[in-house]
């Protein structure tokens, strides 16, 4: 008796003391501190502007001490109402064993969910102030931001590669890191933007999810990168459905004639072709049981430029079967398309490469089919032949010098500045497959992809993704945007198709008129007929 009367004191005093002890934001502490698993603190992440991207908070936890609960069943009872989602027959469990003398409740929770608590009044249950891995945007950029653990260690994205490469301090309290911030490439103006067309692009084109990035040409450094579904860094577990993975990165797809962009250059590098050069491309293309023909069948001979701006698949099959399998596949290799690739983001996925180059993968990769990469790893190849014909290597870091990225040459200057003119075409000729993403002013150039999505076996007949590679200013190329969008749909606003065209050309169109300014880009006078 004498001994419950003790036990039943001894939690009313630990109690009194816990409400008479120092409050921080209105929730109670408790007096002391067992010691518990450190958990880590973290430097803030900002953007090249050194705006706010994540940090570190101070925020409450909840912890049991198992010797001092009087009641575990009402102590159960009622942390249950305040958090429903508790395992009570685990707590239960939890709480039996008296020889424990720390064991976390709840970590993390808002000040208010621990006033609430704390006015339970349940003896044995305290508070400790822990960091919290907070993101001011929200979902903005999370894809490429990652997440932390409930020990606030990175676990993917950024803040994996800040525990890998930067370093955070274990910590046994809430103290906030004395590192520098690290500085990311990105711009919240620029993802912004980009996150909000592709948003309006779900929406219009009723897609499965949408992805895009924008790229510094001269310096490799990513300005925004973005892919929707989008997930929320606070809330990791989202990232786990394959709905969320980062498209831009993390999956592999064929994108279609977006490809012929690096065909055609391969060619004029080595000399197969010139822009004038004709090809008779009203035949399709045989290989065995394979016929491969194009969209709108010509009905005479195209010079190399039309091929592009038509999008002649038959025509970029022959420069393909031209320059040889052999050819193809080491300038593929060369534009770092056939390894895996990695940034600081972490690995991309690997490319899916023909196990043999004969006949036919020859003819399919020529216009992006057959072979399935990143699209992050394709805007890093397509810009490396814009940046005169010197590899770019793309980061999320912020780069301090002026310099352009010192690749090694991969397509000559020559052929660098004759594929931007070619893109340039593409968007302002009358039957130019891009003229709906020009920009007045910005000298935009481009190519469409529309590729039959990959199924078992084949390929199916009602689903593409479609795709818009884009430059600007073509006269100086120093910004390149890609664009891609899943399963879109033919609606009314495009008129029943569903081709890069008419979806992801107008996407681009958007986009460029919203970052060009905010990028320093100066817009050329247009002419105004009279």
């Amino acid at each position: 008796m004498h001994a419950v009367l003790f036990a039943a004191f001894a939690g009313v005093a630990v109690q009194l003391l816990v409400l008479a002890a120092p409050r921080r934001d209105d929730v109670t502490l408790a007096v002391s501190e067992p010691v518990a698993a450190t958990s880590y603190s973290r430097p803030d992440i900002v953007d090249r502007n050194g705006r706010l991207l994540a940090t570190d908070l101070e925020a409450p936890s909840i912890f049991a001490d198992p010797g001092l609960v009087i009641d575990r069943d009402e102590v159960v009872e009622k942390l249950l109402t305040v958090l429903p989602d508790l395992n009570g027959d685990q707590l239960l469990r939890d709480l039996a064993d008296k020889s424990r003398r720390f064991m976390w409740v709840r970590r993390g929770v808002s000040p208010g969910i621990a006033q609430r608590v704390h006015d339970l009044g349940l003896p044995g249950i305290s508070f400790r102030y822990e960091l919290k891995r907070a993101y001011p945007g929200g979902e903005m950029a999370g894809h490429v931001l990652g997440y932390v653990d409930v020990d606030n260690r990175g676990v993917a994205g950024i803040e994996r590669y800040i525990d890998e490469k930067v370093g955070v301090d274990p910590v046994h309290s809430a103290v906030l890191s004395s590192r520098p911030p690290v500085r990311l490439s990105l711009d919240i103006g620029v993802q912004h933007a980009l996150e909000d067309e592709l948003d309006d692009a779900v929406r219009l084109y009723k897609t499965d999810g949408a992805a895009g990035v924008v790229l510094n040409i001269k310096t490799g450094e990513i300005l925004a990168s973005a892919s929707l579904p989008q997930v929320d860094p606070t809330w990791p577990s989202g990232a786990l459905d394959k709905t969320h993975i980062d498209r831009m990165a993390g999956g592999t797809y064929e994108l279609g004639s977006v490809f012929k962009t690096l065909t055609l250059a391969m060619a004029f590098d080595e000399g197969l072709a010139r822009p004038d050069t004709l090809l008779d491309v009203r035949q399709p293309l045989e290989a065995g049981r394979f016929t491969v023909k194009d969209f709108h069948p010509a009905s005479r001979p195209l010079t190399v430029t039309e091929v592009f701006t038509h999008s002649s698949n038959v025509g970029a099959g022959m420069l393909g079967l031209e320059a040889g399998p052999d050819k193809l596949k080491a300038f593929l290799d060369r534009l770092g398309l056939l390894d895996p690739m990695k940034t600081e983001e972490g690995m991309l996925a690997a490319p899916q490469v023909p196990q043999t180059w004969n006949r036919i993968s020859t003819i399919t990769v020529s216009f992006g089919h057959g072979i399935a990469v990143a699209p992050l790893q394709f805007a890093a190849a397509a810009a490396t032949i814009l940046n005169d014909g010197k590899t770019v290597h793309p980061t999320f870091l912020r780069k301090f010098d002026a310099g352009t990225a010192d690749g090694k040459a991969v397509v000559s200057p020559e052929t660098s500045r004759l594929m931007a003119q070619l893109m340039r075409r593409n968007v302002v000729d009358r039957d130019g497959t891009g003229s709906k993403a020009d920009v007045p002013g910005y000298r935009v150039g481009g190519k469409t992809g529309t590729a039959d999505v990959a199924a078992k076996g084949g390929y199916t007949s009602n689903s593409v993704i479609s795709s818009f590679l884009a430059a600007f200013p073509t006269d100086d190329p120093q910004y390149l945007t890609l664009v891609v969008l899943f399963e879109p749909k033919a609606t009314e606003a495009t008129r029943g198709y569903r081709t890069a065209g008419v979806n992801a050309a107008p996407v681009t169109g958007k986009l460029i008129a919203r970052i060009a300014a905010q990028l320093g880009v100066q817009p050329q006078a247009v002419a105004v007929s009279q």
